[in-house]
């Protein structure tokens, strides 16, 4: 088995050297060659404009180069993942601007899309409403709220959206709005874990948030592993990073095999099936489609890797990088 995931880390890392963008291939860089964050951190930064907000496709699906909250939000997660939490960092700086500008901000929200989309390629989950409607929707202002509280400071207008919007969303979740939906279920998620990491300065009743945050996942997770392959499934790691998260012991045997479906469904030249395609602009999405693969690649690695089946222990030795591979238990 050792060389089974031997095979499947070097096959993912060809693939990723030979097709990713910059940006992962820096991830790869980072949570497997020692990289370290200020490179990663200027390739995050071709990403974001002048408002503090990012946009160029940073979320592969939409193609708008105006700032757009989800692109903003995609900027967030890459933060998160590498444990990035320099608030004076212009990455992040620039984020709390861009938000408590009050741009793509209405009801409450942070718009879910917004209209210069529809002048640029993109899925079309990410077309703008017709007659200028906002669709109504707590993905991903939920998650945005949470990261405001994590570094916003008091007395500022971040830390005042992060309270308002923060309480909605809270509410929100114990009320059970948008259940089942994966996407607004992790943002929920991210609204938790960024008040945790705060301290919850807002008094959220975390246990019952916890609580309500289980129960949603135990009836989104897509339980019938047949069909993982080839549907856009809602599996495990939307919303467990590894086996420290809190909510794993409630999933381990499904997050195991989520495990063992990453070995058996890698494809021959070491990317992973992408179970979704866009309806129009097929040059455009031909380079999405890659880009998403390369991307995960480096999320699947990363989730082995944080499950504690893949063990990286790279040595420098005439500009040599060695792995260790840990054997997987399955």
């Amino acid at each position: 088995m050792k060389f089974v995931i031997r095979n499947c880390f070097d096959s993912a890392r060809d693939f990723v050297y030979r097709n990713a963008r910059p940006l992962d291939l820096a991830r790869w860089h980072f949570h497997f060659e020692r990289g370290g964050p200020k490179h990663l951190l200027n390739v995050l930064g071709a990403y974001q404009n002048g408002d503090g907000g990012y946009a160029h496709a940073l979320e592969m699906d939409s193609w708008n180069p105006a700032s757009a909250p989800i692109q903003t939000w995609a900027a967030t997660e890459v933060l998160r993942e590498i444990g990035f939490t320099r608030a004076t960092h212009p990455s992040i700086r620039g984020i709390l601007r861009y938000l408590e500008s009050g741009r793509d901000f209405s009801n409450g929200r942070w718009h879910n899309t917004v209209p210069g989309n529809r002048d640029h390629p993109h899925a079309p989950w990410w077309a703008p409403g017709t007659d200028g409607e906002i669709r109504k929707t707590w993905n991903p202002s939920a998650a945005l709220a949470g990261f405001l509280l994590r570094f916003s400071s008091d007395g500022t207008r971040a830390r005042e959206l992060a309270r308002q919007v923060g309480t909605s969303a809270c509410e929100a979740l114990m009320q059970g709005e948008e259940a089942g939906e994966m996407h607004t279920l992790r943002c929920f998620l991210r609204l938790y874990e960024y008040a945790a990491e705060a301290g919850n300065p807002l008094g959220f009743d975390l246990e019952a948030m916890k609580g309500r945050l289980a129960a949603q996942m135990d009836a989104c997770l897509t339980r019938e592993t047949a069909l993982w392959p080839t549907t856009y499934a809602c599996l495990p790691s939307m919303f467990i990073s590894g086996a420290d998260s809190p909510f794993y012991p409630d999933f381990k045997a499904l997050a195991q095999a989520e495990c063992e479906h990453i070995i058996n469904s890698q494809l021959d030249d070491g990317s992973w099936a992408v179970n979704w395609a866009w309806e129009n602009f097929p040059e455009q999405w031909a380079v999405s489609r890659n880009w998403w693969k390369g991307s995960m690649a480096v999320d699947k690695m990363l989730f082995l890797k944080r499950m504690g089946h893949l063990t990286i222990s790279p040595r420098r030795k005439k500009g040599v990088y060695r792995r260790n591979l840990s054997e997987i238990d399955l």
